[in-house]
């Protein structure tokens, strides 16, 4: 799979890094580029350390999480659950580009389609590749085993990419927020904060059913509304409050799992009545104060460390591979999990008991031999994820409210049929498997109908605006400043 070519482009992007890490200015905030990376990397060491999948010798498959099978690990989820610091930046980096939009006389539209763009062409490539793998596999009828799983499961992550659009939706209108609050920095965040507690209270006091799916919304936008906060120079430098939020936010943890209804665990774990991620918790939202509070504590060695050219250039080129890896990662272990019993290997020697200490000696080869399948995936694919155009300064026209509804329509159904795939996944096509997200039955085949529908009222939205190549190729095109 990593031919000659792909090796060829790996090369390329490696010497664009160069280009790209001497052009570097001085006023770049280097730190929030490798929070970025960071985060998406802890998370795809994180699941491949923690999902268990075994295939039996008859060809049976068995899939759970090494942390049920070992619940005194729960609580390193406190540290390796770093999806807050993506949205944390991801409100960093929405800020600066909306203030860059608002300098040039762009709007609403512009915003939402340029990152909608970013994160749906990679994301399309995957869902397409999947779902003609997925009717192949059901026509010669081979779903079942390893590959009826990975159908299913394989597109799990994409709540992500599904939440985030649904975050840049809203984005704007929560900066605008934040910007008429400007004497009070903090009053978005806390007003959001007493929301997603009144929302729990109601869950789990008051019983009332599907009130917390409240919060996917309100305790993300949360977390995106202290990236806010960063950007305008709030919190960076100000060692007392990253102490209080990582002392304050680590206690509130403590007390809500302890004391509270919560679990410990800030993952979703197989048969857990309840679970800090889906739907979100205070819980989630005070693991999320104390980790950034401590990303915000290190900031200054880090960031000294990062002037370093060969650091910054290995930074460059990690962001320009990490959401085709964070897509494809979840492939690579199952294909790898398929490949083990097909290459006659032992399976009682590579698949030890899960959580015994044979188990923990080989998950490092585990990752390497999964870290090289991911890469020779991302060496194919990674094209996809590179930004291809923006829309220059726009000349005011007609219809300009319009045109943001329906590019925040638009969003919406991408982000809806995004999430739809998460809850569905690809297998099942032709025998109309559904499943339901919240409320709303869905299908794979609905799952595209929707997110297709969206991306046509994006372009719909755009119009005519024609568009020129950008240079925003430092890898986290997320970042503009």
């Amino acid at each position: 799979m990593c031919g000659r070519p792909a090796a060829n482009r790996l090369d390329a992007m490696m010497i664009g890094a160069t280009a790209l890490a001497a052009a570097t200015p001085h006023t770049r905030d280097r730190y929030v580029d490798l929070l970025r990376v960071t985060s998406l990397g802890v998370v795809v060491v994180g699941h491949w350390l923690m999902a268990v999948v075994l295939v039996g010798r008859d060809g049976a498959v068995s899939a759970t999480n090494v942390l049920t099978i070992v619940p005194a690990l729960q609580p390193a989820t406190w540290l390796l659950q770093v999806m807050p610091v993506f949205f944390f930046v991801g409100g960093f980096s929405h800020a600066v580009a909306l203030a860059s939009l608002r300098r040039r006389g762009a709007g609403y539209v512009e915003f939402v389609r340029s990152r909608t763009e970013r994160l749906i062409r990679p994301t399309a490539v995957f869902i397409g590749v999947w779902l003609a793998l997925a009717l192949a596999i059901e026509i010669t009828g081979h779903h079942r085993g390893v590959l009826a799983l990975a159908t299913g499961t394989v597109a799990q992550p994409l709540w992500f990419v599904g939440v985030y659009l649904g975050v840049v939706a809203l984005a704007p209108v929560m900066w605008r927020l934040h910007r008429r609050t400007a004497g009070h920095p903090y009053a978005v965040a806390a007003v959001l904060a007493a929301g997603a507690v009144a929302v729990d209270a109601l869950r789990f006091a008051g019983h009332v059913p599907y009130v917390g799916f409240l919060n996917v919304a309100v305790v993300w936008l949360a977390v995106h509304q202290l990236g806010f906060l960063y950007a305008d120079g709030t919190l960076p430098g100000r060692r007392g409050v990253a102490v209080a939020l990582t002392v304050g936010g680590f206690v509130a943890v403590l007390a809500l799992t302890t004391v509270g209804p919560y679990p410990v665990s800030m993952v979703g774990l197989p048969g857990e009545r309840i679970s800090n991620m889906s739907p979100p918790t205070v819980a989630l939202l005070a693991h999320a104060v104390w980790l950034i509070g401590l990303v915000l504590l290190v900031r200054e060695p880090v960031s000294r460390w990062l002037r370093r050219p060969r650091v910054w250039r290995n930074v460059i080129t990690a962001n320009g591979l990490a959401m085709t890896a964070f897509l494809w990662h979840l492939t690579a272990m199952f294909a790898a999990t398929a490949l083990i019993p097909a290459f006659g290997l032992a399976i009682g020697l590579i698949q030890p008991e899960a959580g015994s200490l044979t188990w923990w000696l080989l998950r490092p080869l585990w990752i390497v031999v999964l870290a090289l399948l991911t890469l020779a995936l991302v060496s194919v694919f990674q094209r996809a994820d590179r930004p291809r155009a923006v829309a220059p300064t726009p000349v005011a026209r007609a219809g300009s409210h319009r045109r943001a509804g329906i590019a925040a329509l638009g969003t919406a159904l991408c982000a809806l049929g995004v999430l739809g795939f998460s809850a569905v996944g690809f297998g099942g096509l032709l025998a109309g498997h559904t499943a339901t997200l919240v409320v709303l039955p869905v299908t794979p085949l609905a799952a595209v109908a929707v997110l297709g529908v969206g991306v046509a009222l994006l372009a719909a939205a755009a119009g005519d605006s024609p568009v020129r190549p950008t240079n925003d190729r430092i890898a986290c095109a997320d970042v503009h400043h």
